[in-house]
């Protein structure tokens, strides 16, 4: 009899599902869908398109969900996943168990990132890891000693939280000076067009607004307020990298997301910013330092390392 996963990795647009055979690293069924569409609640559609891949023969051992927000990942409890409508004070890990009649786990999208990096993409092989996601929001996930660290309360290792500009723009959380809220792309996009509006000459438009897309564009054909914007958030990184380094020591540090992918300008000063801001090299001294290996789908990987290490066949 062959032993199943199913698992799962929900954003604010699109949920993904897939099936994966025990100790296969490919899944043999994967369908993708919108969050939101047509009014059906994106609960519903959930246990839908779960339904539509559970197997029809064999066991399944567990089923794992990778969400956005805040969540309790020891009791699968989802406080509030800001971007799914109806995600609030929901109790899914229960509710996806007894659907299905399965072991069901919860765990927020960001930590189990850094959980299908180390298991199946840059960090295999480590025991110590730091992973850090720079897109529309930043987030981290850190594995220590071979355990992803939760905190007691499941609330760990938000790395896109850490205050590095005390004067900064407010996060979107409501705190001020946070990461995000200065090299996320969103931060990022929102400093050139404040510089834009100063009268700074570039070759993007005020209008429409400048993504972080367009950012990395410009930055290539030389325009100087996209090459700034690009180090500046670079810089910004490395200073918290290094933060990273002095807290938990890691062997490697995984970077994902758009923003990583910016190109030599960010990454290089990101590079230079974090080796000239540790205490001692003694934090460099074999570290590893590069980019996600496992792209869009790394919180599928992730939700399957989590319902494969905890129900292992």
């Amino acid at each position: 009899m062959k032993d199943y996963y199913i698992v799962s990795d929900v954003g604010g647009t699109r949920m993904r599902v897939a099936v994966f055979e025990a100790g296969e690293p490919v899944p043999c069924r994967h369908q993708v869908i919108p969050t939101h569409s047509g009014g059906e609640p994106p609960l519903d559609r959930l246990l839908g398109l779960i339904a539509k891949v559970h197997p029809t023969e064999g066991r399944l051992r567990a089923i794992a969900l990778a969400a956005p927000g805040v969540l309790d990942p020891r009791t699968g409890y989802m406080y509030e996943a800001p971007n799914v409508q109806g995600w609030i004070d929901l109790p899914i890990a229960d509710i996806l168990a007894k659907k299905f009649n399965a072991p069901a786990l919860l765990g927020n999208d960001a930590n189990l990132a850094a959980m299908g990096e180390w298991q199946f993409g840059a960090g295999r092989g480590h025991h110590d890891l730091i992973y850090l996601t720079i897109s529309t929001g930043i987030g981290g996930g850190v594995i220590m000693d071979d355990r992803l660290l939760l905190g007691s309360r499941g609330l760990a290792t938000e790395l896109g939280h850490i205050t590095v500009d005390w004067d900064g723009p407010m996060c979107g959380c409501g705190q001020r000076g946070h990461l995000e809220a200065v090299a996320s792309g969103p931060a990022m996009a929102n400093w050139v067009r404040e510089q834009l509006q100063k009268g700074e000459e570039s070759i993007l438009p005020l209008e429409p607004a400048p993504t972080a897309r367009d950012i990395s564009w410009a930055a290539g054909q030389g325009d100087a307020l996209a090459q700034k914007a690009l180090a500046r958030a670079g810089r910004f990184v490395g200073r918290a990298v290094a933060d990273y380094l002095h807290v938990f020591n890691p062997s490697i540090v995984i970077i994902g997301g758009g923003v990583s992918r910016s190109g030599p300008l960010f990454w290089d000063t990101m590079l230079a910013t974090a080796r000239d801001s540790v205490m001692t090299p003694a934090y460099l001294d074999g570290l590893i330092i590069t980019q996600a290996a496992l792209g869009d789908d790394v919180g599928l990987m992730g939700a399957y390392a989590l319902a494969s290490l905890t129900y292992p066949v």
